[in-house]
């Protein structure tokens, strides 16, 4: 049965929403900002890199990324992100969660830096120096993902925890939407006041050397969000969770939140001594009793968060080849290099705008109302609907352009108001302090694998049945149409796999985790009232 919490965490759950809370929401968000934008914004240039690395001279059309070199470009980071995940987890339960968090955030604004600065005399070199450092930029993410998600659950109160961890998750949608507006601006900057040509028209002059700098200047740009964030980032005080629960230190946990809160807050050393040595406070990850507690739970994060990245990153990712088989985009021939790169960022902004924010906000605002188990139920089952509903009648949306885009549009809604945002809420809020980290990385880490085989298996299957219509090294696939019926079955299987996440709506960390719970001989009985009213504890709970 729960015993009373320790003062400095329940402080903490009561607290009222004040100006900690959002500066928290700030830093950690910005981190986010700046991962969405390096690991999507590589979809707005891998079409102009293959122009300028693989253009035959009198080629017929523009060249492109080989498929190995494409799959490598697209899918190191999420490899690197995955690693970091299982990496950076564990080390935050290990060494503390402001520890930890500097150093991913540095390793970011380096790789950012270092991704637009690759080099090499031919193709080969810039590609494997590229892939080389956003592996390395994809580490530094993935630890982002454990870290921000477990100190804003663990600074949060118990009341808007929800929405305030969906709000950090939130910047991601910013972050998506800035890749596409810089995008924008660059490649119209670098296209100001020059006669335009396509490949078409001039193959030579459809591809100016100024090219070569816009898909660098874009992936630099990630280092900027990252850099102004630092500083206020090793300025935050280690939470009060880790240094209680796993640290020990009770005294310089209600110093730093007496701090935060203003108020004064007893140490309770005794307690938290007692407390810590209670057995429901000292299993590990690979114990049975982790297993019959917390087993399920883990499953259901895991499957779910993979099922819904192998549809996220998929149609992220690959949105060119979705706008260009229904012939939103002009085909590469009748367009110039840099005009390419502006196209495919108007229409990565436009998605962006109207479904991408707006679904991570609705979650916002709702989570804590409706709970994340609805939110994370409808959002697989619209994203169930919309899939089958583009893809089984695709001839027809190819002919259909603007409803074929509100109905796109519409999928990234309902996975951002729903799992694209749960997913991430909840391994933070249901495992015990001295895991919360590590498992939160391993769900993140399950995430990022259903994100390479959306990414590498959407990149073969999305090519078109039809030889003839091919880039040229890419063999057969099975076309768009039935990639997204296939997205849709995955979709179909993350509702069923939700069932096994509990919902945290409205209860402590501590009372989801059952780290509170007594578990001495005395708090093993459920007290009974005997015949004169008195209380026996005479049953076994």
């Amino acid at each position: 049965m729960p015993r009373e919490q320790l003062e400095v965490l329940n402080a903490l759950d009561v607290a009222k929403t004040q100006l900690y809370h959002f500066t928290a929401i700030v830093i950690a968000g910005m981190g986010f900002f700046t991962d969405a934008y390096d690991l999507f914004s590589i979809s707005v240039v891998t079409k102009l890199l293959g122009r300028i690395y693989y253009t035959e001279p009198n080629a017929p059309k523009p060249g492109v990324l080989p498929v190995k070199i494409s799959a490598a470009v697209t899918g190191v980071a999420l490899v690197g992100t995955l690693f970091g995940q299982l990496f950076f987890g564990w080390l935050g339960d290990k060494m503390g969660r402001k520890k930890v968090y500097g150093i991913t955030l540095a390793l970011m604004i380096f790789c950012s830096l270092a991704s637009g600065l690759s080099f090499g005399h031919h193709a080969r070199g810039t590609m494997a120096t590229l892939c080389f450092f956003r592996f390395w930029l994809g580490f530094g993410i993935g630890g982002d993902y454990p870290l921000s998600a477990t100190i804003m659950s663990e600074y949060a109160n118990k009341k808007t925890r929800g929405s305030f961890i969906a709000a950090v998750f939130a910047m991601q949608g910013f972050g998506i939407l800035t890749g596409g507006i810089v995008g924008l601006i660059v490649s119209a900057a670098f296209e100001h006041g020059i006669t335009v040509y396509s490949y078409n028209a001039n193959p030579e002059l459809s591809l100016p050397p100024r090219a070569d700098y816009v898909w660098r200047i874009i992936l630099m740009f990630g280092a900027v969000p990252a850099a102004m964030t630092y500083y206020w980032r090793m300025q935050m005080p280690e939470t009060a969770r880790y240094t209680a629960l796993i640290a020990k230190n009770a005294k310089q946990a209600a110093d730093d939140m007496a701090k935060v809160l203003n108020v004064e807050i007893d140490p309770e050393e005794a307690k938290l001594e007692k407390l810590t040595e209670e057995p429901s406070n000292q299993f590990g990850l690979f114990s049975k009793e982790f297993l019959h507690r917390h087993g399920l739970h883990l499953l259901g994060t895991t499957t779910c968060w993979f099922l819904l990245d192998i549809a996220f990153y998929s149609q992220n990712l690959f949105q060119k080849n979705i706008f260009t088989a229904i012939n939103w985009l002009p085909s590469a021939g009748k367009m110039s290099a840099i005009q390419e790169v502006y196209k495919v960022s108007r229409a990565q902004t436009l998605i962006a705008l109207c479904g991408t924010v707006p679904g991570y906000w609705f979650t916002v605002f709702l989570i804590d109302r409706i709970g994340r188990f609805t939110i994370q139920l409808q959002g697989f089952f619209f994203m169930t609907v919309f899939m089958f509903a583009l893809g089984i009648p695709f001839h027809h949306w190819t002919l259909h352009k603007v409803p074929f885009i509100i109905m796109y549009s519409l999928t990234f809604f309902f996975s951002n108001f729903g799992p694209n945002a749960t997913t991430f809420v909840v391994p933070a809020e249901i495992f015990p302090a001295r895991l919360r980290s590590t498992c939160h990385g391993i769900s993140a880490a399950a995430g990022k694998a259903g994100a390479i085989v959306g990414a590498f298996g959407f990149l073969y299957a999305s090519e078109s049945d039809h030889v003839l219509e091919d880039d040229a090294g890419y063999p057969k696939g099975i076309g768009v149409k039935y990639s997204l019926i296939i997205l849709g079955f995955v979709s179909l299987f993350g509702m069923v796999f939700t069932f096994l996440v509990p919902e945290p709506n409205g209860k402590s960390l501590e009372e989801m985790s059952g780290e509170n719970e007594d578990d001495t001989i005395d708090a093993a009985y459920e007290s009974t009232p005997d015949k004169q009213g008195a209380y026996n504890r005479t049953v076994p709970v």
